[in-house]
């Protein structure tokens, strides 16, 4: 790694440190601590999601025009304040005007984050670059809410101002770092002439494989993430009997696994086709639901329920550390030179929209229709699969194999080099 690769990694624990540090706690905090019911710890928790949808389509085509480095201090800045305001907020107005803030700037530092390793990486490093980011985030946002869980005391909202004060803090010093990376100049979208912001959604949506992968990746999203802390948790509780200990456990479990297979799945995804490691992804998750379903629609004992519910989470973890150096490189690679940012944004935006529907879909189903729910979601595993095989018709082989681009060495005329040595000869 060059000094800015490292740089963006510090970035990204750092920003997943300080955001482990609150969200386990945002609805406690508003809820109790802060007197506001409910229904207003509800309303923060959506403000996060309609902020990123509204500020994602704008931060797009702000970081293709101006780069990703000012658009992410800017972004940064906004959460700072966003964090601090929070800490210190004690009215419904301000707690939601303060989340709204906060949710922004968190949802622009994911794509212009994502287009600077895209910036500093080549095609070749890429998929252990973005590795490396998930990597580090899992282990911040761990760390970050194991402290953060030492520290807070639902009695005194101090200890709260103070958590979200080291949340701005953290903010601030990603500031410091990141103003200090020297990213490698690309091409911005005011170089190329004619092309604007919206010939350049226009240009996105005739992309027929990226539309493929962003529809994929709702799918992926809408899953697993979006099912996490609503619909699997939901129902873990009343159709498996788990215990809040065990559901701890369970979601320690998923990062656990996913820190120790990072790594070692790394190898093994780079010599494989990108959409047949996704398809085995949804196999995998399928084979996560159907666990599920025996832990709580099963006839076994109470301790079997739980090893069979923590081993769903386990499963969804290795899918995890599957995609991690898939889908981000793909959404690089599939993004026409100085358009890095866009498509980044892109993809973002039909995440979010996805940890938007998932849980408002999941949760009740969930929580009380425990059948019909796993048999969903193992349908949508099962999808995923099938959206994987579909798309890789889409990609060229390097899109889709970047490995041949180091093994197949092919001269400017199209001849493959080894026949030109053996023409000389």
């Amino acid at each position: 790694m060059g000094a800015a690769m490292r740089r963006i990694h510090v970035g990204n624990a750092l920003s997943a440190f300080g955001l482990g540090f609150t969200v386990p706690y945002l609805y406690v905090y508003v809820a109790q601590v802060r007197g506001l019911g409910s229904v207003t710890a509800g309303l923060v928790l959506a403000v996060f999601a309609v902020a990123a949808l509204i500020v994602l389509p704008f931060a797009g085509r702000a970081i293709v025009r101006r780069g990703p480095l000012p658009v992410l201090l800017v972004a940064l800045v906004t959460a700072a304040l966003g964090a601090l305001s929070l800490g210190l907020s004690a009215s419904a107005g301000t707690v939601l005007l303060s989340a709204a803030a906060l949710g922004a700037g968190q949802a622009v530092m994911q794509p212009a984050l994502a287009t600077m390793i895209v910036d500093c990486s080549t095609t070749e490093t890429r998929s252990r670059a973005f590795a490396m980011q998930f990597f580090l985030q899992n282990l911040g946002l761990g760390v970050g809410g194991l402290i953060g869980g030492h520290l807070v005391d639902t009695t005194s909202a101090s200890s709260f101002t103070l958590l979200f004060a080291i949340e701005a803090a953290m903010f601030l010093v990603l500031v410091a770092v990141m103003a200090t990376v020297r990213v490698p100049r690309v091409p911005r979208i005011e170089e190329a002439p004619g092309q604007t912001g919206g010939g350049s959604w226009k240009q996105l949506l005739g992309n027929r494989a990226m539309v493929q992968l962003c529809v994929l990746g709702f799918v992926l999203f809408f899953a697993c993430y979006g099912q996490f802390e609503s619909g699997l948790s939901a129902y873990g509780v009343e159709a498996a009997g788990i215990s809040t200990s065990a559901l701890g456990t369970a979601l320690a479990a998923n990062t656990l696994m996913i820190v120790i297979a990072q790594f070692a799945v790394l190898k093994f995804v780079e010599r494989r086709k990108r959409s047949r490691v996704i398809a085995s992804v949804g196999l995998i998750w399928a084979v996560a639901w159907a666990v599920a379903g025996y832990a709580g629609l099963g006839h076994g004992s109470q301790t079997m329920a739980t090893a069979a519910f923590i081993s769903t989470y386990a499963l969804f973890g290795l899918g995890e550390a599957m995609l991690s150096p898939t889908l981000a490189p793909l959404v690089a690679d599939l993004a026409p030179t100085g358009l890095a940012g866009q498509y980044n944004s892109a993809f973002a935006l039909v995440k979010q929209l996805a940890l938007a529907i998932g849980p408002a879909v999941g949760g009740p189903l969930g929580a009380s229709l425990h059948a019909p729910y796993i048999v969903a979601f193992l349908l949508f595993s099962l999808g995923i699969t099938v959206l994987a095989v579909r798309l890789g018709r889409q990609l060229t082989d390097v899109q889709n194999q970047p490995s041949l681009a180091r093994s197949r060495v092919v001269t400017q005329g199209g001849a493959p080099a080894d026949a030109v040595v053996a023409a000389e000869a």
